[in-house]
């Protein structure tokens, strides 16, 4: 899945951020005195080393927490898991955050310069702390039914083969396959969370949060838990939906819930609790 994605530096608070850099680091030692920090391009050239690096070390921190501790290591010896796969993954990753971080840093660009409807007073919510709570749930069934739309598409025999094939050659993925994405697919996959705070008022915080949150929540849809509370097991879409859409390619799009795949006839229960999952196969043939 996308997600996010997406790039993992917080649009949210890049006006923060930015300010902290520009304290500590840029202001003091890098840029020369003559540069004002308001300056377009200084903040254009610090939003790119930001947003990649903050990019890279979130994907690897986060991945190596939940291959080392997470993931059931039993599935490399699943026969479609490949060669130098774990590798091959994290080269795709770091090649496709470095790409997208560029028309993510002119997103980025216009938040900071108040383009958006991010705010960090809560008096500015329309309902106040309801408001927010409410824009909470309103985002993510937001990006949930975009991001299915757009994964669908990506599937379209006309796009598939040019961006999302590379996704899909991972089978059995690990939990560093969750941005193994050509860029284009990764950051169109990505707009969804961008768009919004353009069209809906959105706290801050609560936009950094939901950025630190879909990007564990794609990592952890990747890492070969197929756990499931009993009664989330039709509603949440989780890494056992996932594997199967890397297995049989035309169900499970979505990012968070089952609810669009089942509006859209692409759900499929989870073969790995039918008793013919990636454990299953490992286990007939050990």
């Amino acid at each position: 899945m996308s997600i996010l994605l997406l790039i993992l530096t917080p649009s949210s608070g890049m006006d923060h951020v930015l300010k902290v850099a520009d304290y500590y680091v840029f202001t003091p030692y890098v840029y020369p005195s003559l540069w004002p920090e308001d300056w377009a391009l200084r903040q254009l050239l610090s939003l790119s080393l930001l947003t990649n690096l903050g990019a890279q070390l979130l994907y690897l921190l986060f991945a190596a927490v939940n291959f080392y501790c997470v993931f059931d290591h039993r599935l490399m010896k699943h026969p479609l898991f490949i060669e130098n796969q774990v590798s091959r993954e994290i080269q795709l990753s770091t090649m496709s955050l470095f790409w997208m971080s560029f028309p993510t840093v002119a997103l980025f660009f216009l938040e900071i310069r108040g383009h958006s409807q991010l705010f960090d007073d809560i008096s500015r919510s329309p309902q106040g702390w309801p408001g927010v709570l409410f824009s909470i749930a309103g985002m993510l069934f937001f990006t949930d039914l975009c991001i299915y739309w757009i994964h669908r598409c990506m599937h379209h025999r006309s796009i598939y083969k040019y961006l999302h094939k590379q996704h899909h050659i991972f089978k059995i993925p690990s939990p560093f396959a969750s941005h193994a994405f050509h860029p284009l697919d990764g950051f169109l996959q990505s707009l969804p969370y961008h768009i919004y705070p353009f069209i809906f008022p959105l706290h801050k915080v609560v936009y950094l949060s939901l950025f630190v949150f879909v990007n564990i929540w794609t990592i952890s849809i990747h890492d070969g838990d197929f756990r499931i509370p009993g009664p989330l097991i039709g509603f949440i879409n989780g890494a056992a939906h996932h594997v199967d859409h890397h297995l049989f390619f035309n169900y499970n799009y979505g990012q968070y819930f089952t609810l669009w795949d089942r509006l859209g006839g692409s759900y499929r229960h989870p073969s790995v609790l039918q008793g013919n999952g990636p454990h299953d196969l490992i286990h007939k043939l050990t």
